[in-house]
């Protein structure tokens, strides 16, 4: 008997549609809930079923219907979490997604489910075990050229997931402001860039989060981290 799908939770934005285009005034006051549609496709290229998660499920409860988890790009995080003062340039936190995704960590993390961070989403992890950030590296948000492209080289630690499935180093693009700065418990980098910025996480097998964003890259449909995460939620 075939094996089915696994189903991969993705959280994303809310939005009332007077801040969206495209809609009715009636409409106003209803909320949307959004996120980039790429990594739902990343998924789905993969072999698995994207499930979109409202920003007001209960993480626990969903997460027992869930094989993993993609924590994707997004807003900045409170920088109360991890003890900071808001720099100038931080951009607005959403307190109701900062919370659903730290609660879908841990309980991810309690049910060895697999996650996949991406840009926010490495900072998400990092910040949840107890990490911090750098609130503002304007060098690295290169929002001015094409989404897709290459604008630095990473390299990876040898042995490392990320190592076994781009190989020693990758060019990629760069779509943030922030970085990891002082690392979270059990955490281990794996990628940096030629910065010295830290741009992969791993926790055992269980966690790969990157700074960049591979589901914009042009080797999606067929980025290998997305196949990582759809594999190593068959499990």
């Amino acid at each position: 008997m075939a094996t089915k799908p696994p189903l991969i939770g993705l959280p994303g934005r809310r939005k009332h549609a007077s801040e969206m285009s495209g809609f009715l005034k009636v409409f106003d006051d209803r909320d949307i809930d959004l996120y980039f549609a790429d990594y739902a496709r990343g998924v789905m290229e993969a072999g698995g079923i994207p499930v979109h998660l409202p920003i007001d499920v209960d993480p626990a409860v969903v997460s027992e219907r869930l094989d993993g988890i993609v924590l994707p790009g997004g807003t900045d995080i409170d920088p109360i979490l991890y003890g900071a003062e808001p720099h100038p340039e931080l951009l607005t936190p959403e307190q109701e997604r900062d919370d659903l995704e730290f609660g879908l960590l841990s309980a991810a993390l309690d049910a060895d489910i697999p996650v996949l961070g991406i840009c926010r989403g490495i900072q998400v992890i990092n910040v949840h075990q107890g990490g911090t950030l750098h609130q503002h590296v304007p060098e690295h948000g290169r929002f001015d050229l094409p989404i897709d492209t290459a604008i630095h080289q990473v390299s990876f630690a040898e042995g490392s997931i990320l190592d076994d499935l781009y190989g020693p180093s990758a060019e990629v693009n760069s779509l943030h402001h922030q970085t990891v700065d002082q690392l979270g418990r059990d955490l281990t980098v794996t990628a940096k860039s030629d910065d010295g910025a830290i741009e992969g996480l791993e926790m055992g097998d269980l966690v790969v989060a990157v700074q960049w964003h591979p589901e914009m890259m042009p080797t999606r449909p067929t980025d290998p981290i997305f196949g990582w995460l759809v594999e190593r939620a068959r499990r």
